[in-house]
């Protein structure tokens, strides 16, 4: 069987971890049991925890560690692991704590074993005996996040209904000169190119301007982490958007910055100055319905300055959605965003030695981490019992004090929030913003 190693990408986030500061990604579902059998005896956790170990051995992605290797130097790959036991990955936590994201916050905070395949579920007593929750943990190495919800589907019931075909992956064509040449040579010259333009837009666009002391951390700190959520109406977003203009998730960076500003007022920082903290949104470079298939990260991205010095909250959308138009008209193969590219230029042994020194400047590209994980019209489900809440749950590099992820499911817009306990111990108060946020912009188009 050919080797397969671990994608430039792939091995970049592999070798950037350190224990204080995790590269794993995450989700926290929240289930009811309401209506299933012996829903209301308590044992609701115990059960999930039973059927997800029951399936994880027959998902193969979840089945693989990552092994380092000779050739090439510095280079990882994926192999079986021949002692897999559900045992050392799928947890029942028992914890008396009301609410699961106060749970979810050390176990985010805990690095996954690498000697293992890279990820964790941990099944979470809810309070009540008719709710329990599941954070999966899965490494960055492992999967994106489109990736991930497809490996944590694979273990969730089956829903019905045929799967939508896949599309072919249009293949991008190179310039007239380019096409003349030897193809690996053409590939080089563009790859060059591309890294070249990247670097450009990184050294023009890339300095750290108004950066709030707030949205900063230790980067010696310990690590910990702390986790909040909060569910919006879909509906609302969506009046907002119609009403003012731009895309979902326009709004919903914007409902990010103006949480921002506010969240800064109510501690009593100063004002906010300059052209804002830039915002990383990542992008997928997945294409087609059943483009979440496949193992591995498929990532650019786009850098956006949030205008958090701007004090009426309908500028604030018109300053965001003209920053993504000019981003997306740039495409995610441009621009300073589009860092995560530069990867496939790396030789593996510059990933090996650089990949700490790499972590270490994450400050230096940027401020924040606001990604969007978009799910399918689907109910999901386990042993029965329906996810009715899903808060994805990002990675916080070193020296940042904040990860924004979003996604929206079943009508409701879910925001998790990853932040370093240190740095941010009024998470919550940062949750309560974005709410008073959204209604002060439904207000505004009303």
């Amino acid at each position: 069987m050919a080797t397969e190693h671990l994608s430039p990408l792939d091995l970049a986030f592999w070798r950037m971890e350190s224990a204080d500061h995790p590269m794993h990604l995450g989700a926290l579902a929240v289930f009811r049991t309401a209506g299933q059998p012996g829903s209301g005896d308590g044992r609701a956790a115990e059960r999930a925890a039973a059927l997800l170990a029951a399936r994880c051995a027959a998902v193969p992605g979840l089945r693989r560690r990552i092994r380092d290797v000779l050739l090439p130097l510095g280079a990882a790959a994926w192999s079986p692991d021949p002692a897999f036991d559900p045992a050392r990955h799928v947890f029942l936590v028992r914890t008396d704590r009301a609410r699961v994201h106060e749970a979810a916050g050390p176990l985010m905070a805990r690095p996954l074993d690498r000697e293992l395949p890279p990820w964790e579920a941990h099944v979470l007593a809810g309070p009540d005996p008719d709710t329990f929750a599941v954070l999966f943990k899965f490494h960055h190495a492992l999967a994106d996040g489109l990736g991930a919800l497809a490996l944590a589907a694979a273990l969730f019931d089956e829903v019905p209904g045929p799967r939508a075909p896949a599309r072919p992956v249009p293949r991008q064509r190179a310039g007239s000169v380019l096409s003349r040449l030897p193809g690996a040579l053409a590939a080089r010259v563009q790859g060059v190119g591309q890294a070249l333009e990247i670097g450009a837009a990184m050294a023009r666009g890339g300095l750290p301007l108004g950066v709030p002391a707030a949205l900063t951390a230790d980067p010696t700190g310990a690590g910990t982490r702390t986790v909040a959520g909060l569910a919006l109406d879909l509906d609302e977003v969506n009046l907002i958007r119609k009403g003012a203009g731009g895309t979902v998730n326009d709004v919903l960076i914007t409902l990010v910055a103006g949480a921002l500003r506010r969240w800064l007022a109510e501690r009593g920082d100063p004002e906010p100055l300059g052209a804002g903290p830039r915002a990383l949104i990542p992008v997928s470079r997945r294409r087609g319905p059943r483009g979440a298939e496949g193992a591995g990260n498929r990532l650019s991205g786009y850098l956006l300055r949030l205008p958090l010095a701007e004090p009426d909250a309908l500028r604030r959308l018109d300053h965001v959605r003209a920053g993504m138009d000019r981003n997306k008209d740039a495409g995610p193969a441009r621009g300073a965003g589009a860092v995560a590219l530069l990867a496939d230029h790396v030789h593996p042994l510059g990933h090996r030695l650089g990949g700490p020194l790499v972590a270490q400047a994450a400050r230096l590209l940027y401020d924040i981490l606001v990604t969007s994980v978009p799910l399918p019209g689907l109910t999901f489900s386990l042993g029965g019992s329906r996810v009715h809440e899903v808060y994805p749950l990002a990675p916080l590099a070193r020296g940042q004090s904040l990860a924004v992820a979003v996604s929206t499911y079943k009508g409701t817009v879910h925001y998790g929030l990853v932040a370093d306990a240190a740095a941010v111990p009024d998470l919550a108060a940062l949750a309560g913003a974005l709410r008073a946020e959204l209604d002060a912009l439904v207000r505004e188009v009303s």
